[in-house]
């Protein structure tokens, strides 16, 4: 039986305040709905738009709270646990507890560590977690808006009216929280910001773990716990496989255009699909890492994920999060690692995503001479504000932790390191010394990476840098940036440059072959072939190279050879490895049908060999980052020739390769060595199986007591045309 309150109300409830509750204007709702005491009577306060009656269960008891004024509802009641039950003109009823009866979640243990801007763990305090919390389950959400008047989670649950639910201040760290209950998993939620300057602003939330898919911006409640990993023994081992002195052989991937399904839509394959395909393929190929660009939620399949909204939640377009774990299990069971392409250098100007966040220039710079990437048309994070460095360092660990990745290359690295990236003059703010430099981002990649490394040493960072900035990948603490590895942007310019050119005019621009060895040990080096190569009107790996078709083939598979031989870690990106023959169309699957085709099959086969040979063979990877790996042997401009070591271990054996890049054959080329014995040839780019016309040195050849290019042995060899032989001792 429902018993009538006495309509009367609690003397807080002021007509100011009542006025301040209607129009969502109260700077402290906690402090007036809920259960409190008023005149020695307890007293349930509670605001419910729509609702005809709203009803109080405590300890059995249902009492009838009175409307008192608007959407303002307030009745006496004895005892403090209770029910509340809105009742709604249509004859529906809703019951659950009152998230303002509720005590708050952070310790403070989290929010004196999110004011020092050292909290490594950082989406355990902010974001929406699913917990049970005074017994009761539900999400608490917290997020971070110094500057705003007020906050409240939006959703389905709420009718997505901002009134409903306002959260609380957590003390002075700029915090809000709130604790809903009987949410859960799954959840659509947003945060309704009225900022500094009046303004509302709904936005995703900066620590989501989920959200929609594109166009649909709101996130969606993901539970963190409970996923069952199976890939201990990998983990357990990685360290080994991260090593500089491992082979690394990366195969980069856009998960959108790698496949796709065989229907009328065309759509990518899921996470579960790609767990058994994409990485079956990279196990065939011999490739020991997959590369994925940015899988962060972005809201523009164009931007391939380069400009992050969600930076804490996978992308729905797979898959939901489990099951892009399911992807990293499964490439662990396989043997392979998974790098993730990591993006905390800029992002978009999406007006649900980080852009005047609390109505400031929360997470970037006001100034747009250091906020705004007139290239890119995004914003630059300002790294100078301790909790946004601490948001992205936190960031970085959450990727390794929760998503067991083996890795991050971080992108465009050059343009945080740099005031002036891409700016005229004027158009830029020195640093402190009226320099070029960003010290704040310097800072923030040296703490990233002294984080990264210090959570788990078994890990790589990688860099993109293209400019000589030097010590990208030395230690933080000798004045280095701190990475593992850098991409050799000047390696790959260099190298294309020259395959590019008509052979007859490649003896005057041999240099560009030869010359990036002076510099190839200044850095942990990876040998890039991205996506970067292959888009925007520059052509596929295939049509850059000169001449007839079978020219193009040939020189090709010399330059695969040529990479894979030269000192430097790997990375391919797809479809590159069968020659495909367009360039790379994001809105596309490859063209698995030329993948078919004799020329292309043959060169898939020479990259897997590669991959075999490189893996198997420790003087092609042992000293990869060390100059006592390699030596030069002959070095022939003018017939564009030119031969090398690699070298191992002392129980290793050498490898030697000579590279031919002029199509014409020769036969008897004398090669010096230091060594005497009988060198087999292990592998041809001329071969017949890779599309080649067999010509070659199939039963090996004997060094010879001739000294030449400064060796006092020698080889005559014979080189294919548009060719490279390696053979070993």
């Amino acid at each position: 039986m429902v018993q009538k309150a006495t309509f009367d109300r609690p003397d807080f409830l002021t007509d100011d305040v009542l006025s301040s509750l209607n129009t969502a204007t109260h700077s402290a709702p906690f402090e007036v709905l809920g259960s409190r005491i008023s005149n020695n009577r307890r007293w349930i306060t509670s605001f419910q738009p729509d609702a005809c009656k709203v009803t109080a269960t405590v300890a059995g008891k249902t009492t009838e709270l009175p409307r008192i004024e608007g959407d303002v509802f307030s009745g006496r009641v004895s005892g403090k646990g209770y029910t509340l039950t809105m009742h709604y003109p249509n004859g529906s009823e809703h019951t659950t507890e009152d998230p303002f009866a509720f005590d708050p979640v952070l310790s403070d243990l989290d929010k004196y560590l999110f004011g020092e801007g050292t909290h490594k763990e950082l989406w355990r305090a902010l974001g929406a977690h699913v917990m049970t919390h005074q017994g009761v389950r539900g999400v608490h959400f917290a997020v971070w808006a110094p500057n705003a008047r007020r906050v409240s989670v939006i959703g389905d649950f709420n009718a997505w009216d901002g009134r409903r639910h306002p959260m609380r201040p957590a003390g002075s760290t700029g915090i809000w929280e709130i604790f809903l209950p009987r949410l859960d998993d799954g959840t659509i939620y947003k945060y309704q910001i009225v900022g500094a300057d009046g303004e509302t602003r709904d936005k995703a939330d900066p620590v989501g773990f989920g959200s929609q898919h594109p166009p649909e911006q709101a996130s969606v409640v993901r539970q963190l716990a409970g996923y069952g990993w199976s890939d201990e023994a990998w983990m357990d081992a990685r360290a080994q496989r991260a090593d500089r002195a491992q082979p690394i052989s990366i195969y980069e991937v856009h998960l959108g255009s790698w496949r796709r399904r065989y229907d009328d839509h065309g759509r990518p394959l899921s996470y579960s699909e790609l767990a058994r395909d994409l990485v079956n393929y990279v196990k065939y190929m011999g490739f020991t890492h997959i590369e994925l660009l940015p899988v962060s939620e972005f809201p523009f399949d164009g931007s391939w994920g380069y400009q992050p909204v969600g930076l804490y939640a996978p992308t729905i377009r797979f898959g939901p999060p489990n099951e892009f774990r399911d992807f990293i299990d499964a490439a662990h069971a396989a043997g392979i690692g998974v790098l993730l392409d990591w993006v905390p250098g800029h992002f978009p100007t999406d007006a649900h995503g980080l852009i005047q966040f609390d109505g400031t220039a929360l997470y970037e710079h006001a100034d747009p001479r250091e906020g705004f990437h007139q290239d890119w048309n995004t914003l630059i994070p300002n790294y100078g504000r301790t909790e946004v460095k601490n948001y992205f360092i936190a960031n970085a660990l959450y990727w390794l932790e929760e998503y067991h990745l083996d890795g991050l290359r971080v992108d465009a690295v050059a343009s945080m390191l740099y005031r002036d990236y891409s700016r005229n003059e004027g158009e830029w703010v020195p640093n402190k010394d009226g320099g070029r430099e960003n010290y704040e981002a310097i800072a923030f990649l040296q703490e990233m990476n002294i984080a990264a490394y210090g959570a788990d040493p078994t890990v790589m960072t990688i860099a993109e840098e293209s400019t000589s900035f030097p010590g990208v990948s030395q230690p933080a603490h000798a004045g280095g940036l701190g990475f593992g590895y850098k991409w050799n942007m000047g390696w790959m310019n260099d190298t294309l440059r020259y395959m590019e050119k008509d052979p007859i005019y490649r003896q005057h621009d041999h240099y560009l072959m030869t010359f990036p060895i002076d510099w190839a040990f200044t850095e942990n080096f990876i040998l890039p072939i991205s996506h970067d190569e292959v888009v925007h009107g520059k052509g596929s790996m295939l049509t850059k190279m000169p001449g007839t078709d079978w020219e193009k083939y040939a020189n090709l598979r010399a330059y695969y050879a040529f990479m894979w031989t030269q000192p430097g870690k790997k990375l391919l990106f797809m479809g590159c490895e069968f020659a495909q023959p367009e360039e790379w169309n994001h809105d596309a699957e490859l063209n698995w049908g030329a993948a078919e085709q004799p020329a292309h099959k043959g060169i898939q086969q020479l990259v897997r060999d590669l991959n075999g040979m490189y893996r198997d063979t420790p003087a092609l990877h042992a000293k990869d980052c060390e100059n006592g790996g390699f030596e030069w042997l002959c070095n022939d401009p003018a017939q564009s020739v030119m031969g090398y070591l690699r070298k191992g271990g002392t129980d290793d054996r050498d490898v030697l390769i000579v590279c031919n890049f002029t199509p014409v054959e020769r036969s008897n080329f004398r090669v010096g060595i230091p060594d005497n014995g009988h060198w087999r040839e292990v592998l041809n780019t001329d071969a017949a199986v890779y599309g080649g016309g067999n010509r070659g040195n199939l039963g090996g050849c004997d060094a010879q007591d001739i000294a030449a290019d400064g060796q006092p042995y020698s080889v005559a060899l014979t080189l294919p045309p548009l060719a490279v032989v390696v053979l070993q001792r």
